[in-house]
């Protein structure tokens, strides 16, 4: 390679910004593991020792330990990069999305109740021209920040209800931007 093509390539690197879910969301996922399997695996082992069961629970435990550590995993690479050549969205399961510039049609930042309460969260949907969803960023898991950031990279007018919607007049309003169990009519 030309030593001007390694510029290029450092300088686009550089420009690279890496954005990340709530971290607090993994303190409270491990907290919560600990918690339900920790007392459960304790009982099962006391009462199991004596006995020739122990090795039953041993697996068992060892399984667990092993979905917990994959979901650690899933957690820590999920991430959203904005880059000069688009938007990259690696999510919880491995799916990887890329957005090139030019792609997204239509980007949509609502608030919507979460259901029982009188909290609003944003939700940022991008979507093609013809209506397919391409990203999705949850305020669950998503900063507000991070949402602006991610419809400011991608150049195209963002579309602001003025009053937070409820689940269903997010339906009614942009069905398609929902999965597949939210488009559900009995669907909270």
């Amino acid at each position: 390679m030309s030593e001007q093509t390694d510029v290029d390539r450092e300088a686009a690197m550089a420009r690279e910004t890496v954005l990340r879910p709530h971290r607090h969301l993994f303190l409270r996922g491990i907290v919560a593991v600990l918690a339900l399997t920790t007392p459960v695996f304790a009982v099962l082992y006391w009462l199991t020792i004596p006995g020739p069961g122990w090795p039953y629970v041993l697996v068992a435990h060892l399984v667990v330990i092993g979905a917990t550590v994959v979901g650690v995993a899933s957690f820590l690479n999920t991430t959203i990069v904005l880059r000069p050549d688009g938007v990259r969205e690696r999510g919880f399961f491995g799916r990887t999305v890329h957005v090139a510039p030019g792609e997204a049609g239509a980007v949509i930042l609502v608030h919507v109740y979460e259901s029982s309460t009188l909290e609003a969260l944003p939700q940022l949907f991008v979507a093609t021209a013809q209506g397919r969803l391409l990203i999705r960023m949850r305020g669950q898991f998503w900063s507000q920040a991070d949402m602006e950031r991610v419809a400011e990279e991608l150049d195209v007018p963002v579309t602001r209800p003025e009053e937070p919607m409820t689940m269903n007049q997010l339906r009614r309003a942009w069905p398609r931007l929902l999965y597949w169990f939210e488009r559900l009519r009995f669907a909270r």
